[in-house]
């Protein structure tokens, strides 16, 4: 179990391990669900694209030619794009910077994406201390 010396006389314990709880990082700097969302997403746009190239050469083959060729590229930029604006900032940032986009430009979906949570105050913040010398 843990260790007698691991643990302080009040009972919580020296160490405490702080990404317990996190999702891994599975490919290209990407959790498992970012991973998801990109290849979902390079999925539908493989789909739209490989259905027009389809209908302009006559070739059935196309489609899923094209989606494999999206899904690659989207992985790849997604992954470069997501590490890059998740660069320094904390583990949530990314979901709360989605949250916040959704429940300040559509708020019917704020309830579905649990923005409803989040404090979307503007305007000046004071500390209310006084220069004391």
């Amino acid at each position: 179990m843990t260790d007698i010396s691991e643990v302080l006389p009040d009972g919580t314990l020296r160490f405490l391990p702080n990404r317990l709880n996190r999702q891994p990082v599975i490919v290209l700097g990407l959790t498992a669900d970012e991973m998801w969302l990109s290849v979902g997403l390079s999925l539908l746009a493989g789909i739209a694209l490989g259905s027009g190239i389809a209908v302009l050469t006559q070739s059935l083959a196309m489609i899923p030619t094209v989606i494999f060729a999206c899904i690659a590229l989207g992985l790849a930029l997604g992954g470069k794009l997501l590490r890059r604006l998740k660069r320094g900032r904390p583990q949530t940032w990314l979901y709360r910077q989605l949250q916040w986009h959704i429940s300040r430009h559509w708020p019917v979906l704020t309830a579905w994406t649990g923005g409803a949570e989040l404090i979307t105050r503007s305007g000046r913040w004071t500390t209310r201390r006084s220069n004391c010398p």
